[in-house]
């Protein structure tokens, strides 16, 4: 019985390390879509200031010479 609840203890404390672990990540994880969705929204922003003449026409662009 006491070798059951010392392996149920040694369990108990793993999967308390690994939940921290894991909330460490998720913590981090959700730094870095924050950061990149404000990026996001500069770049958009940035594109929405954009005049049609300054975006390129594929048909306007000029091929390399090894085509």
């Amino acid at each position: 019985m006491e070798s059951r609840l010392n392996d149920l203890e040694t369990k108990v404390a793993f999967q308390d390390e690994l939940l921290e672990t894991l909330n460490t990540i998720v913590a981090e994880q959700q730094q870095q879509l924050d950061l990149i969705q404000r990026e996001l929204r500069l770049v958009y922003e940035q594109v929405k200031t954009l005049s049609p003449s300054d975006i390129a026409n594929s048909d306007d662009q000029e091929r390399p010479p090894h085509y």
